[in-house]
């Protein structure tokens, strides 16, 4: 593929998306490319996956405005689609997805990176639905997701005015959940770069992830993610068959009869090997 690379590190693999000269910006092909590297992800090979963006200026800095300019009503209707049909499906992708955010992400950049199950980024980050001044309305989702992630008030705030919000207001507000800096020594000398800093948590984060029981890990994302699309009663029921659905399985088998074995001592108890599994 010319715009993604795809990396495996043990359990986790990394997706990056691979245009720095157009700050990453998502034209059909980058699109149908993500498309392809999810689709060649190996869910009992991996169990985490990374998304991030080339380069220390940017995630995905929006689509490609010189691609969309000259669309037709139709067009622009299919490119939407195009966008959400691939968003939706790392949003359920069975394993989780980190998207590691480093510089811009705006528009369809702030987009995809709320179609992932966790977002971190660099001090530098950039996150905005800019389209209104465009003439447009965000096409990937961003209507939807930001106001269920954030609130429904702040989301019309950022879209009806366009204001991009740096990396601290996003920590604020719980678009992510981290923010990582670059480390300097004492002359003030950067000796790691936040983007180096930044992946180094995403991959130890990744791994996390990667260590634990994978069915219950993949049941835990679709119970999260169903669940949040009924009312409490359903979503109840969504996660007790999801519950269920873990037993007799060979991790389940393993983590509670290993926990039963060190019953008389629980400080001593060790943490299954899920990784071999």
């Amino acid at each position: 593929m010319e715009f993604v690379t795809y990396e495996q590190k043990d359990k986790v693999g990394i997706i990056t998306i691979n245009r720095e000269k157009a700050l990453n910006a998502l034209n059909s092909q980058v699109l149908d490319e993500l498309g392809e590297a999810f689709d060649a992800v190996d869910p009992d090979a991996t169990r985490c996956l990374i998304l991030t963006g080339a380069g220390e200026k940017s995630f995905v800095a929006g689509a490609d405005i010189g691609e969309m300019s000259t669309l037709s009503k139709a067009e622009g209707e299919a490119f939407g689609k195009k966008g959400n049909d691939l968003f939706r499906k790392i949003e359920t992708f069975p394993i989780p997805v980190i998207a590691a955010v480093n510089g811009f992400a705006l528009g369809g950049g702030c987009e995809i990176s709320m179609s992932c199950d966790i977002r971190i980024c660099s001090d530098n980050a950039m996150f905005g639905q800019p389209e209104v001044g465009l003439g447009i309305t965000p096409g990937f989702g961003g209507t939807q997701r930001l106001a269920r992630m954030v609130s429904p008030g702040y989301a019309k705030q950022m879209i009806y005015t366009a204001r991009n919000i740096k990396a601290d207001e996003a920590y604020r507000i719980g678009l992510v959940n981290a923010v990582y800096s670059a480390t300097v020594d004492e002359a003030g000398n950067v000796t790691v770069s936040a983007k180096d800093n930044l992946m180094a948590a995403a991959e130890k984060m990744a791994a996390g992830i990667a260590a634990q029981a994978p069915i219950a890990v993949r049941n835990c994302k679709k119970a999260i993610n169903e669940g949040l699309e009924v009312n409490m009663d359903e979503a109840v029921v969504i996660e007790e068959k999801l519950f269920g659905d873990c037993f007799e399985t060979e991790d389940q088998r393993a983590g509670m009869g290993n926990f039963l074995k060190k019953k008389d001592d629980p400080t001593k108890v060790k943490v299954v090997d899920f990784q071999n599994r």
